[in-house]
C-alpha cells in the first residue's frame, strides 16, 4: 500500500495546519508591532552642512523641515529647492533601510513557515 500524506504531513517542519496558522498569527501581530513602532521613530537627514534637516519616521512620513536661517539670507530660491529636495531625498533612504533592517527579520520568519 502506498504512503500517502494523511492529515498534517507535507506541511512545513513536519507541523499540523493548526500550528502553522499558530505561528503565522504571531508573525501578522510582530509584524504589526514592528510597523507601529516604524510609525513612532525617525530619521533625521542632514545637507549643507547643517543647512537643511529633515525629519522622517520610519514609515515614511515627513514630521519637518528645518533650514537654517542663515542659508536664506545667501541663497537663491533654486539652491534651496535643491537642498530641500536632497534632504527629503536622503531622509527617505534612511528610513527605508530603518524599515528594512526592523522587518528583515520578520521576512526570515516566513522561510521556516515554507513560504
Amino acid at each position: 500500500m502506498a504512503k500517502g500524506r494523511g492529515i498534517g504531513r507535507g506541511m512545513a517542519g513536519g507541523m499540523g495546519g493548526g500550528g502553522m496558522m499558530s505561528q503565522i498569527k504571531k508573525l501578522q501581530e510582530q509584524m504589526e508591532a514592528t510597523q507601529a513602532a516604524l510609525a513612532e521613530e525617525t530619521v533625521t537627514a542632514t545637507v549643507g552642512g547643517g543647512a537643511v534637516k529633515v525629519t522622517m519616521t520610519g514609515a515614511q512620513v515627513c514630521k519637518g523641515i528645518e533650514i537654517d536661517p542663515d542659508l536664506l539670507k545667501d541663497t537663491d530660491a533654486e539652491m534651496l529647492q535643491d537642498l530641500i529636495l536632497s534632504g527629503v531625498n536622503l531622509a527617505l533612504d534612511q528610513s527605508r533601510k530603518l524599515a528594512e533592517d526592523r522587518m528583515g527579520p520578520l521576512a526570515g520568519g516566513l522561510s521556516g513557515l515554507g513560504l
